[in-house]
């Protein structure tokens, strides 16, 4: 295996070209627009940038060892290659000296103007960004418990890289610094990051592809999939070299056979051989699940001509001296790919039925297809009109086609019909800010420090009273901008301004935080709420006497999942006070027959009721049963004279009786049960109290129990509040004697706690 250090260089086809060697790049291509004096001012500045960065970066080295300087050069080597400006290339010396200075942007504007100064800084921002990326998901992946998502990841690092370089220059310097990384790894042979590797294939190589940069796509392919999967990879190498002499030597009889044919017919054509990279290979194998006997195009030639009709005529003769296979032929000039690639392909049997795949296009197509954007761009500082401080110097249509493309490969990442349908992409509603500590905040546009402050930690917008950014202090309304660092001043206790509400003062954008600012709002009306609350239901339990009870037990006893649920509702105005009053005034013991008999009473002066009721001294006189506490024989009983309804009956302990005796004691009378066959076989109805755990079957058999005794049933009520039922049942009793008999047995079914006479 030949070592990567080593002073022959390896061929393109060798296998150890493929594995290691840096591949040759074809000479760059410039569009000239510049003078002479131009061309040697931006050498001057590309100089001064190198000397100036120097002393700053020579001993220092990247997080993956290479030193900086050589990274540097490596880098601005590779945009030489690819057609960058001399700009481009001083910026990937100022990228890194940027840590190394106070004020980055105000040093090197000075020395070296705005745009390259700000080309500078916003490559850093990013750099730092992807760097603080990679060193989370490091650490996500070494937790026991975690797994991180590589695609949302790669989505992540694909937003960075679109939302941090409206400026395309940042793009292509971060394109040459990781092409330099992983040639780096290459030539060390050092354990490659497999976070870094599986970016590259993933987000790297397919933006390089988005953008037409060829060169860059293939190596990035093949040198990310080498390090994730080094088997494969020269399982693939180590079958292209198993018949490479031979098929070099055929395809170079070929070619030269195919050049002399043209240029008998007056076609003035470039015929080379076209390296197959192992990453297509394998990609092509595994999508069309073929072996690898079944890749067409392992033999393969490119065919370079003044212009597109002789691409045509070439694709005739190609057809007419070998045979075509239909199914492999595409026309990309007549329907260019998306990034602007044309060419004819075809594939063609040899006289031996081998397959040889044919490429066809013009120099003009070549040089897309080799350097994508950079063959149609050149850069240099521009005024108002350049795009973020650039401007084409080929025609505004070209550089319009060029962004687009760009924007294009943004869709295809986020989603392309759905975007299309909403009319946003991220560079429509996306930012992304930075902590003090660096890490990323994304937010949507137009976003304040405040909608910042919620979105790192709700209790830090909540206490948010200022910010800075960028190391300046700044209205809590200002709208916040891509890579700018954010910090808040919050104070210890306190909450948002209600100002913050109001659209028309613009300190939020995001409906997340808008959303927590009224709900704490929200919470402050409800904690008040139930404030008022707390303090009727316990001026309440004063007034009862009972204000030994456990708040929680009263409200699970109400149907309340927790006290405070009763008080809000109590402060609301919602809630009679009147059912807790109801709830803990339970009734006393009936008295005994022998006590109660034993009380005298003048029969003589007693009339008989068409109730069961005698009215003492009074005759014929209309009675009638309160619902309130539903008084039975023998309960000790009191009348209160109402109005236009006769004799109201109670029970002498009914709160009812009670309050009504305090206020109008002139209108009590004194009542009794009557006697004999006048109150022979009447019924009382009466409200019995069951408190039992909850189950299957519960009210069936406590309603078998009244049955057996010949009790009617004629009301029930239930409720379940936490395994716990309550019911009230509703019966018809001849005397509260045998009542208190059937609540005995009631108590003696499964479940229940307690069985009272309300």
């Amino acid at each position: 295996m030949v070592s990567p250090s080593s002073s022959h260089p390896a061929s393109p086809m060798s296998p150890a070209g493929r594995l290691y060697a840096r591949p040759k790049l074809l000479p760059p291509v410039v569009v000239a627009t510049a003078d002479v004096a131009e061309k040697e001012q931006q050498a001057e500045t590309l100089a001064k940038a190198r000397a100036f960065a120097v002393p700053l970066i020579a001993g220092e080295a990247l997080d993956t060892g290479e030193n900086i300087l050589q990274h540097a050069d490596a880098v601005a080597a590779i945009l030489a290659d690819i057609g960058g400006s001399l700009a481009m290339q001083a910026a990937s010396y100022l990228v890194y000296a940027c840590p190394h200075l106070n004020k980055p942007e105000e040093a090197m504007a000075k020395t070296f103007g705005p745009h390259l100064a700000q080309l500078a800084i916003q490559t850093n921002q990013l750099v730092h960004v992807q760097r603080l990326s990679r060193a989370s998901e490091n650490q996500y992946l070494h937790t026991d418990n975690s797994q991180l998502n590589p695609l949302l990841q790669a989505e992540n690092v694909r937003k960075m890289l679109l939302a941090f370089s409206r400026d395309l220059r940042v793009v292509m310097l971060r394109l040459a610094s990781r092409l330099q990384t992983l040639r780096h790894f290459a030539a060390s042979k050092l354990p490659v990051p497999a976070a870094l590797a599986s970016e590259s294939l993933q987000v790297f190589a397919p933006l390089a592809n988005r953008l037409g940069i060829w060169q860059i796509k293939w190596e990035v392919e093949d040198l990310s999939f080498r390090f994730l999967e080094p088997d494969t990879y020269r399982d693939i190498a180590r079958l292209l070299d198993e018949k490479r002499t031979e098929r070099e030597s055929h395809m170079l009889a070929l070619r030269e056979s195919l050049q002399l044919a043209l240029a008998n017919q007056g076609i003035a054509a470039t015929v080379e051989g076209r390296p197959k990279h192992i990453y297509s290979i394998v990609r092509k194998m595994r999508g069309k699940s073929l072996s690898f006997d079944r890749v067409f195009d392992l033999r393969a030639l490119r065919v370079v001509v003044p212009d597109v009709a002789d691409c045509y005529q070439v694709l005739s003769w190609v057809h007419e001296q070998f045979t075509p296979i239909v199914t492999e032929f595409d026309d990309y000039i007549a329907k260019p790919k998306a990034n602007g690639y044309q060419s004819l392909h075809t594939v063609v049997r040899d006289a031996d039925g081998g397959p040889i795949e044919v490429q066809i296009r013009t120099q003009a197509m070549h040089e897309h297809a080799e350097h994508g954007v950079a063959a149609h761009w050149a850069y240099k500082e521009a005024g108002s009109k350049g795009y973020s401080g650039v401007s084409a110097d080929s025609d505004y249509d070209t550089k319009i086609a060029v962004l687009r493309q760009l924007l294009a490969w943004e869709r295809d990442l986020s989603g392309a019909a759905q975007e299309k349908a909403q009319g946003k992409g991220l560079f429509d509603d996306r930012i992304y800010v930075l902590t003090p500590d660096a890490a990323v905040v994304e937010l949507p546009q137009g976003a304040t420090p405040i909608d910042f402050a919620y979105t790192v930690h709700t209790l830090l917008g909540h206490r948010c009273r200022g910010a800075k950014v960028d190391g300046a202090m700044v209205p809590l309304n200002t709208s916040l901008a891509n890579g700018q660092t954010v910090e808040i001043t919050a104070i210890k206790e306190g909450g948002p301004s209600r100002d913050w509400l109001n659209p028309d003062l613009g300190y939020l954008a995001s409906p997340r935080a808008r959303a927590k600012v009224r709900a704490w709002f929200n919470a402050q009306v409800s904690a008040e709420t139930i404030a008022r609350g707390r303090e009727a239901v316990e001026k309440s339990l004063q007034r009862l006497g009972r204000t030994a009870i456990r708040l929680d037990d009263l409200a699970s006893q109400l149907g309340f999942k927790s006290a405070d649920g009763l008080f809000e509702v109590v402060g609301k105005d919602e809630y009679s006070l009147r059912n807790i009053e109801v709830l803990l005034n339970p009734p006393e013991p009936a008295l005994e027959p022998a006590e109660y008999f034993q009380k005298k009473f003048s029969a003589a002066l007693a009339r008989k009721s068409p109730s069961g009721v005698l009215v003492v001294g009074v005759d014929s006189l209309l009675t009638q049963l309160s619902r309130c506490c539903k008084p039975a024989p023998p309960d000790a009983i009191g009348g209160f004279v109402t109005r236009g309804k006769g004799v109201s009956i109670h029970r002498q302990d009914c709160s009812n009786f009670r309050e009504l005796a305090s206020r109008h004691a002139e209108r009590v009378i004194e009542v009794r049960w009557g006697e004999g066959k006048a109150s022979e076989g009447s019924v009382y109805p009466v409200d019995v109290s069951v408190e039992a755990i909850d189950r299957q079957g519960l009210l069936r058999d406590i309603s078998e129990v009244f049955t057996k005794e010949k009790m009617n049933v004629i009301g029930v009520q239930t409720q379940s509040v936490k395994g716990t039922a309550w019911m009230t049942f509703t019966v018809e009793i001849g005397d509260a004697v045998s009542l208190n008999r059937v609540l005995v047995i009631v108590r003696g079914v499964k479940g229940v706690r307690a069985a009272r006479r309300r």
